[in-house]
């Protein structure tokens, strides 16, 4: 074969060990507390300013218009920049502190309100929005950073690990405001205000998003634009940078296999924002026995409460099962195993309606919990294969119009369906939510080609992993 007199010998990109790989995915824990107060309290405290049930998914189209716009754009810059902080760092950083400030702003929206002479909703959905777009300036890169650092052997455990640490952040979050109301922070505010233990848990995330944030960039350096060119086998000055319309052409020629988990992940994530969304008024209907019109009693914060506390748990079950996914794929693959998973998910959304006793909604999250691990991370470590090394980051931003496109068509759709179909019972939509999660695991299997690994190959990415 003919080369290029400018080609150079490909370098072969080091393992990792375990420490860093936590290290350099520590700020996920950070985002996803974040993420988690925001699943858990955005329906609650926007019913407390006032949205009726019917509103509630408007109010979230927020977070997917959010991430449709931002993570490719993201993704782009940060395959095509590189800073003194490094490549994907900066974003980091900057998706850190505006997150924050929103979190400290949001559920305080009524007294600024006060403060402005604003309307309330308004605020809170501008506060809401600048949330949604700083997480996603943060998260996308986490995720460009494991195919960016890992030889994609090792790309099902670093995937894992992100799940790992997104679950305990995650159950951070959610059972947050449960926890303080436990310690004596009161659950309810007047009407119009939202209550002290949702506003003191808002605060303590902000504070862990930055520390976690700042761990990870100061425990891990990135690798070089010439150390990049050096794992492709060409020279730097080779190594042209992509024009930002090259977005749109990257779009048209996304790998076959991207577009085929896409229709999975539309199916998946249309669920789980269903669940999101309608899971306090589902509760406080179907469970609580509650008039969908009730938002301010202390039973209807009690079902928030218990939203928050069933997210934490479905987190926590996430958490052992990102332990068992790559020695599940070893034995069954990485698509059966996901298959598997959303089958599980999909089982346990439509068994809250047939479990009346709130004391035992707990088995419903761990079918989700093993759901809610496989999508953080066997979608990605089937893909990266497919990807190239330096599109990374866009592709990783483009993969997620599969997320947050479903969530848009049900925020749009969802509360009109929940209010004109189901008579405002919101638990009839969850159960949707569960079919199409069913439909989401036929998928897998139809759609999805089988991964290159053998058996053999998962077995040795797992002895590959040190401390």
């Amino acid at each position: 074969m003919n080369q290029s007199h400018n080609s150079v010998s490909r370098k072969i990109k080091p393992n990792l060990s375990m420490f860093q790989i936590i290290n350099m995915s520590m700020g996920f824990l950070g985002i996803q507390m974040a993420f988690g107060l925001q699943n858990g309290n955005a329906s609650r405290i926007l019913a407390n300013f006032g949205a009726d049930v019917h509103e509630l998914s408007w109010f979230w189209l927020v977070a997917p218009i959010t991430g449709l716009i931002v993570q490719p754009i993201i993704g782009h810059l940060g395959d095509n920049t590189w800073s003194p902080l490094g490549r994907r760092k900066p974003y980091f950083l900057i998706g850190a502190v505006l997150c924050a400030i929103g979190l400290v702003m949001l559920p305080n929206a009524a007294s600024a309100t006060q403060m402005m002479a604003a309307n309330v909703l308004l605020l809170a959905v501008i506060f809401l929005a600048m949330m949604d777009a700083s997480i996603n300036v943060a998260m996308e890169p986490f995720r460009a950073l494991v195919g960016d650092m890992l030889p994609k052997h090792q790309g099902t455990i670093g995937f894992s690990v992100q799940t790992i640490l997104i679950g305990i952040g995650a159950v951070i979050g959610s059972e947050l405001p449960n926890w303080l109301t436990k310690w004596g922070v009161s659950n309810v505010a007047p009407k119009g205000f939202v209550a002290d233990n949702v506003i003191y848990a808002f605060y303590i995330g902000a504070a862990v998003l930055i520390l976690s944030i700042l761990y990870t960039i100061f425990t891990t350096k990135e690798y070089s634009p010439e150390e990049f060119a050096e794992f492709e086998g060409e020279n730097e000055a080779e190594n042209h940078k992509s024009k930002f319309s090259d977005i749109f052409k990257d779009f048209k020629n996304a790998p076959s296999q991207m577009k085929k988990l896409g229709v999975v992940q539309f199916f998946s994530w249309f669920a789980l924002f269903t669940m999101w969304v309608f899971t306090t008024s589902a509760l406080a209907t179907h469970h609580f026995g509650l008039s969908p019109d009730d938002t301010h009693s202390a039973e209807f914060n009690k079902a928030g409460d218990l939203t928050g506390s069933l997210f934490g748990s479905y987190n926590l079950y996430a958490i052992f099962f990102a332990f068992a996914l790559t020695p599940i794929a070893k034995f069954i693959g990485k698509k059966q195993t996901h298959a598997l998973a959303l089958a599980c998910g999909g089982l346990g959304l439509i068994s809250m309606y047939f479990i009346k006793d709130i004391n035992s909604l707990w088995i419903s999250m761990v079918g989700l919990g093993f759901a809610w691990a496989s999508i953080l991370a066997m979608p990605y470590a089937m893909l990266i294969d497919s990807i190239p090394q330096k599109k990374m980051g866009v592709y990783m931003g483009i993969f997620n119009f599969f997320i947050v496109i479903p969530q848009i068509i049900n925020g749009i759709f969802g509360g009109p369906i929940v209010s004109g179909i189901f008579g405002k019972m919101a638990i009839d939509y969850v159960v949707v939510g569960g079919i199409c999660m069913l439909i989401g695991a036929v998928l897998t299997l139809v759609f999805v080609k089988s991964e290159h690994d053998t058996p053999k190959e998962i077995e040795e990415e797992i002895k590959q992993v040190h401390f």
